[in-house]
């Protein structure tokens, strides 16, 4: 019997709806609610091809054993389990809990029990070797939070639905539909500003699909903190700022204010490539209506100063007068009480503040209990007292996410053990010991808690698994309880973790992800707080009465700093010696033998690398190419579509040349998340739909640096923005394109894989 089932996408942040059609506990297709209230019948091709992914032939459904040579066996979990248990004991008998590690990708932060249970575990063994694909997107939001607000996890977003001026840094949200920020239907979020008189402003070195709807503002790439300070300097010099009511908010004040001196927008033009008249009109504008806002992301957070700059994002809201209040950049509210103390609390006993461990080579801080990946392969190689020796690796391709990826593979071999957790083959996992198959999205129920704080309009959805787990695979926090149970009787701290899930299970009430969201929703805004609140929400309410979902406040409400700022004070602290120290590089660097400036890019078929076996998103003659100005490659004899050479200090790679004048000169955009080499040993099942489908393409972050030197420092961010290169002919395109720091020549089928970016 067919059955359409509410459900919602969890592919990225705007968590749009979607109705399941199943028949037979099989996904038959994937089409938008239009009852949704918040995206109203409105989903990605992303979200739509999803079904093509849960029922790929290639899907891992059994656990898998690598033999001597390299290939694959199927075994059972028993087997799987055990042989990885007493493998996992030996490491710890001969090199500690110190040496194990977890690295978890992009799509975990949208699974609750995948991330909380290996938080759990990890914290457990009482290791540092945790990675996350944080470190290679967001994580500087964190850090600057942490400084200007005590309070890591504190992000302001636009308040898209009231904001009349909206200044966007290096976003592009018609393409990612959003980051650090749940606005379902963004695209009509935009528009309606202009329809009601606003401004929409893009600034990015290339004019993208956001940009070519509204205002486009050309900046040369990691230039972004000096146009940020510019707009400080134009508001504290031309009497913009409310000096005394800033001053009983914040600390540091005058400290800032000597320091934009510095940087007023004569001097910092000729470096961005803004005028100091476009300064000046957009920081009056910022600073004179009424409600306007400045958002930023990830363009805006791999440069080398991504933490400094996005802290700066913050400050020229607060000066404006645009923090925190209606119309500007605002705070979501949980709702729930005591939340500020709770964080504060949360950061004095455990792995969570920032910093409190710093990573065994580079010495760079931990953020929100994880450290930089780009080390993470010479963790593995440096010998010494917390060597990485066993690696998990959990919805996650880092050979081709994390820069130098060649340096990591050759490192995952010299593990004692690895083990991946995935829905495919790929890059990385090749490496391992085991695969084992995980569950997609559709195959679990949900209510994700890192994002309930950043909806544009507070909104809240639960949801039941729409179909059973295909063959065998088992969701990340079912493994992690079984890896729990197995290391019990050698380490006592798991040990009475072990305890207490078999004493929950006696009694009835087992930990698990759905027990723990409704104790969230319980007590979050629209709750019932546990029967005080009266047709308050719960976890089965919300399933069962509002399967589409449910808005629980007409907007963002303004006032929310008081709750956010963890300092006694509740003052915003401006003048963190570690943000001021960040200064010194905020001017580029000019290099004669790399005069061109990389960025990255995400396409509007794509979700990093992780969707590219879907033959939907892949049709139609697409190619992975770096987009150029037709005046670089006249200089450098390059056409359109002939095969180019980019080389960085840190590698080279080969792929087509796009050409086009929707870029500044002088810059070179490649998208992220290619580099499939073929080992992830895709299968003959879907060659017929793949005919069309290109090559894998290149890894563009063979081009980007490991040495922690060159990392972000408060971050440990990887630098992928500004980075210089140069770019050469070699030849015409063929049919597919060579990634040399990647494994070669690619296959014409493409794997599907996991990154970030």
């Amino acid at each position: 019997m067919r059955e359409d089932k509410p459900t919602y996408c969890r592919i990225c942040e705007p968590l749009c709806g979607m109705i399941a059609t199943v028949e037979d506990n099989r996904l038959i297709a994937l089409r938008p609610d239009k009852e949704h209230p918040l995206s109203k019948g409105f989903a990605c091709p992303k979200g739509i091809a999803f079904t093509e992914i849960v029922n790929d032939p290639d899907r891992v459904r059994y656990p898998l054993r690598r033999r001597a040579d390299g290939g694959f066996d199927e075994v059972t979990w028993d087997t799987a389990l055990a042989d990885i248990t007493e493998r996992l004991q030996g490491v710890t008998r001969r090199h500690g809990t110190s040496s194990i590690g977890w690295y978890f990708g992009n799509p975990a932060t949208f699974s609750t029990g995948h991330t909380l249970w290996t938080g759990v575990f990890m914290s457990l063994l009482g290791t540092q070797h945790v990675y996350s694909a944080g470190s290679q997107d967001v994580n500087n939001r964190f850090v600057a939070s942490h400084f200007l607000y005590g309070n890591p996890v504190a992000a302001p977003i636009p308040d898209i639905n009231r904001v009349e001026y909206l200044l966007m840094i290096g976003a592009n949200p018609i393409v990612s539909h959003g980051s650090v920020m749940s606005s379902p239907r963004i695209r009509d979020g935009l528009r309606a500003i202009t329809k009601r008189g606003g401004t929409v402003t893009v600034v990015d070195p290339r004019r993208t699909e956001t940009a070519r709807e509204f205002d486009w503002l050309p900046i040369t790439p990691d230039t972004d903190a000096l146009f940020l300070l510019s707009l400080l300097h134009v508001m504290f010099d031309d009497g913009l700022a409310d000096v005394e009511r800033l001053s009983r908010r914040t600390r540091g004040l005058d400290r800032w204010r000597s320091v934009v001196e510095q940087y007023p927008p004569e001097a910092t033009a000729r470096h961005t490539g803004i005028p100091a008249e476009r300064v000046r009109e957009i920081a009056h504008a910022l600073a004179k209506t009424e409600r306007a806002a400045v958002y930023g992301r990830i363009g805006t957070s791999l440069g080398r100063t991504g933490t400094l700059t996005t802290a700066l994002l913050d400050m020229v809201n607060l000066v404006a007068g645009n923090l925190d209040v209606v119309g500007g950049s605002m705070f979501g509210d949980l709702g729930i009480p005591g939340q500020r103390l709770g964080v504060a609390a949360l950061q004095r006993v455990s792995g969570f503040a920032y910093g409190r461990r710093r990573s065994r080579v580079g010495n760079l801080p931990q953020v929100l209990g994880t450290a930089p990946a780009s080390v993470m392969a010479k963790e593995i190689t440096t010998g010494g007292k917390g060597q990485l020796r066993a690696l998990f690796v959990s919805a996650g391709n880092p050979v081709l996410s994390v820069p130098n990826g060649d340096e990591l593979r050759s490192a995952l071999d010299e593990l004692d053990l690895m083990v991946s957790l995935d829905i495919y083959r790929n890059e990385t996992n090749a490496h391992a010991d085991y695969i084992l198959p995980a569950t997609t999205m559709y195959e679990r129920a949900d209510f994700l808690l890192p994002f309930q704080a950043l909806f544009t309009t507070p909104f809240k959805q639960a949801t039941d698994a729409v179909i059973g787990p295909q063959g065998q695979a088992r969701e990340e926090w079912t493994v992690i309880n079984e890896l729990i149970a197995g290391l019990a009787r050698h380490h006592p701290l798991v040990g009475l973790m072990h305890i207490g899930n078999v004493v929950s299970r006696h009694l009835g009430v087992p930990a698990t992800p759905r027990r723990i969201s409704d104790l969230v929703i319980r007590m979050g805004l629209g709750g019932n707080r546990f029967g005080l609140r009266r047709g308050g929400l719960t976890y089965r309410r919300l399933v069962a009465d509002h399967p589409h979902g449910v808005v629980v406040a007409d907007d963002l409400a303004p006032g929310q700093l008081a709750k956010t700022i963890t300092y006694r004070d509740r003052r915003i602290r401006l003048d963190a010696p570690e943000l001021l120290a960040e200064l010194d590089r905020v001017w580029p660097v000019e290099s004669d033998d790399y005069p061109l400036r990389l960025i990255g890019m995400r396409e509007i078929r794509s979700e990093n690398s992780w969707q590219h076996n879907a033959p939907l998103l892949l049709r139609g003659g697409r190619t992975h190419a770096a987009r150029m100005h037709p005046e670089d490659a006249a200089a450098r004899g390059i056409d359109d579509g002939g095969l180019v050479t980019v080389a960085s200090r840190h590698g080279r790679i080969s792929l087509p040349a796009m050409l086009t004048e929707d870029i500044t000169p002088g810059v070179v955009a490649i998208p992220h998340g290619w580099g499939h080499n073929g080992s992830g040993g895709w299968t003959q099942a879907n060659d017929a739909a793949r005919t069309e489908l290109g090559s894998g393409g290149a890894n563009v972050n063979a081009l980007i640096s490991s040495d922690p030197a060159d990392l972000e420092r408060l971050a440990g961010m990887a630098n992928m923005t500004g980075v210089p290169i140069e770019v050469t002919a070699v030849g015409v395109a063929g049919a597919g394109s060579s990634a040399e720091g990647s494994g070669g020549r690619t296959h014409a089928g493409v794997d599907l894989d996991r990154t970030v970016g």
